[in-house]
């Protein structure tokens, strides 16, 4: 079915939109010696019938698009085709004058006309059909991307968890030769923090909320371990708590300040996490001390790299992230748009 049939809405409109085309056959019928509410008269109901028949070349565009192989086809259905809609707007016209006894107008013009707006159906017909696979190549392409998208998201997590997983069981390994009741102890809240990862793991965000107790119980495995040598601070801002994340996205962050700062530090030292909502956007701080003279060069370990290309992924170029020493600090700064996390999961 022609969309234009489709609703009585579109319908209704499309047979307005013959309004001016109407005054204008009446105004040539007029010019060639008829009177002007004669040609309105006698033009109206051919309008109609001729306006359903310059639906036709729809059909015929939709099984045959405009290439070189098939164009003298073309050429030869759409001439015979706008002659046989010339004949039928005079012959509906004749018809229409003969019922409201009025006199005919003259056929040969009123026939030029008929052809004249048929090849401009079909012209307008292939216009809209050429406009709609546009926009049907344009939707694909998205969706092509935002599959794109979801398949490098899925890959860096699939990246991250078996680096997180070796550097844990590194460090109760460690442990393990030193204290074997911290050990257990070690290996019991790492499986509370894995059960919890897991449950998360398979959204596209979450609350940063629920981030957060996630990096808290990372760090309570790591202080098994350190002891007061590990010192957390936090702070928190309550208006950016609902705001969407990628899950797991500041895990590799507590776990290089753990593993890179306090581990090198004889006396160890803190980790201060911050999180603030400004001006629709996110910003969140991580900072620990570390050893300068033991630091590694200035290019990013995997886990920093992962958290930069997750937030490219998820978010383009509304995200910032940037990771340096500050003197005897090193910080990790994140900013990125506050979205819900289910307005997010739908969008990605």
């Amino acid at each position: 079915m022609h969309p234009i049939l489709a609703t009585r809405r579109r319908l209704l409109l499309y047979l307005l939109a013959w309004t001016p085309v109407l005054a204008l056959l009446s105004l040539v019928m007029w010019g060639s010696g008829m009177s002007w509410p004669d040609a309105a008269g006698v033009l109206s109901p051919a309008c109609v019938v001729y306006a359903f028949a310059c639906l036709s070349p729809w059909y015929i565009a939709r099984v045959q698009p405009p290439r070189l192989s098939n164009l003298a086809n073309l050429v030869f259905t759409y001439a015979a085709a706008s002659v046989a809609g010339g004949l039928l707007l005079v012959g509906s016209t004749r018809l229409a004058a003969s019922a409201l006894e009025k006199t005919a107008p003259q056929w040969p013009l009123l026939f030029g006309m008929g052809v004249l707006l048929y090849l401009l159906s079909v012209g307008s017909h292939y216009a809209a059909l050429a406009m709609e696979a546009s926009r049907e190549a344009e939707r694909r392409a998205e969706e092509a991307r935002t599959l794109a998208r979801e398949a490098e998201l899925q890959v860096l997590r699939l990246q991250l968890n078996p680096h997180f997983l070796f550097n844990s069981l590194h460090s109760i390994s460690a442990l393990a030769t030193q204290d074997g009741a911290r050990a257990r102890e070690m290996c019991i809240r790492l499986a509370d923090f894995l059960r919890n990862s897991l449950g998360v793991g398979h959204r596209e965000s979450i609350p940063l909320r629920e981030e957060l107790a996630l990096a808290r119980r990372y760090l309570e495995v790591e202080q098994v371990r350190f002891g007061e040598r590990l010192r957390v601070e936090e702070e928190i801002g309550l208006t950016c708590e609902e705001c969407a994340v990628p899950p797991l996205l500041l895990q590799p962050l507590v776990e290089n300040a753990v593993k890179h700062g306090i581990a090198g530090l004889v006396e160890g030292g803190s980790i201060r996490l911050s999180a603030s909502l400004t001006g629709g956007s996110v910003s969140i701080t991580l900072e620990n001390g570390f050893d300068p003279e033991v630091q590694a060069g200035g290019s990013l370990g995997l886990g920093l790299a992962h958290v930069r290309r997750r937030l490219q992924v998820r978010f383009g170029e509304d995200a910032v992230f940037d990771a340096g020493p500050q003197g005897a600090v090193y910080r990790v700064t994140l900013r990125f748009p506050c979205e819900s996390p289910m307005a997010s999961s739908s969008r990605a």
